[in-house]
């Protein structure tokens, strides 16, 4: 029996990096997905935002997989945007029962260069991102009964602290918190909350040129991302694994819980 099997998904930041594999993961486990992603730049971030065409070709993959699929435009930052592609979905499949708050953006920037529109646009993606997929997706997670499982994606810098990305630590730790409450909140309605915390990734995010001129600027800049293992970054899979098994029955009594996937990042002096 495959691990999702009977179960809808809702997945944002799905159109690239993570949110893409994630998304894919699942329906080869089974589940049918609701899937948005902004589909515009955010200038405050220098890494390339999803392009409208890379969620269609996210979409194609999930049906290559197995899946149906709904999706479209929407900023996680917006409530509104946020709860008329769920409904959407919900009026398609008639529930979300695995929720993927993904969507997220990262820059390195020293704490002294922060400016106050680039604090907001990073603490609200990850952090009202999430507040607001929780806020779209409970109530008929509650109304259904069938109980549920999110999973919020921090990261090792939502563990301990890491330079020079103090606004991007802020809201991972920020995020844990949300997880916390809402893991008591909502064990009443067997919905479980639980959140994911990698390492540096292999993807658009995590590999920018960016990183390599910050190394040349600041020589303890990799200090605060080095692994115990012997990996630089670890691959988006490895971090839908740990997604997937989370909201499985596998998992049906972990909740409350930040899982490092960080290849021992958080753990090494």
């Amino acid at each position: 029996m495959q691990l999702l099997e009977g179960k809808v998904g809702f997945v944002t930041g799905a159109g690239h990096g993570q949110g893409r594999t994630h998304a894919v993961r699942m329906a080869q486990e089974g589940a049918n997905l609701i899937l948005c992603d902004i589909c515009a730049p955010i200038p405050q971030t220098q890494a390339p935002m999803a392009t409208y065409e890379e969620l269609e070709e996210t979409a194609r993959l999930v049906e290559a997989a197995g899946g149906q699929v709904v999706f479209g435009i929407a900023d996680v930052r917006d409530r509104a945007a946020v709860q008329a592609i769920v409904d959407k979905g919900l009026a398609k499949f008639g529930s979300v029962d695995v929720v993927s708050a993904n969507a997220g953006i990262w820059k390195p920037t020293p704490f002294l260069d922060i400016e106050d529109d680039e604090y907001d646009a990073i603490v609200d993606t990850s952090m009202r991102g999430a507040w607001n997929t929780c806020k779209a997706v409970v109530p008929s997670m509650i109304a259904n009964g069938r109980g549920g499982s999110i999973v919020i994606t921090s990261s090792a810098a939502g563990i301990r602290g890491q330079a020079p990305w103090a606004h991007y630590a802020a809201a991972k730790h920020a995020v844990v918190g949300l997880m916390r409450s809402l893991a008591n909140e909502l064990a009443k309605y067997s919905i479980r909350v639980n959140t994911v915390h990698p390492t540096g990734v292999a993807t658009f995010m995590g590999m920018q040129p960016v990183v390599a001129e910050m190394v040349e600027k600041e020589p303890l800049f990799l200090m605060g991302a080095a692994n115990m293992l012997p990996i630089d970054v670890i691959q988006p899979e490895d971090v839908s694994n740990a997604v997937v098994w989370l909201m499985s029955d596998q998992a049906q009594w972990v909740t409350g819980v930040a899982l490092p996937v960080d290849a021992g990042n958080t753990n090494k002096p």
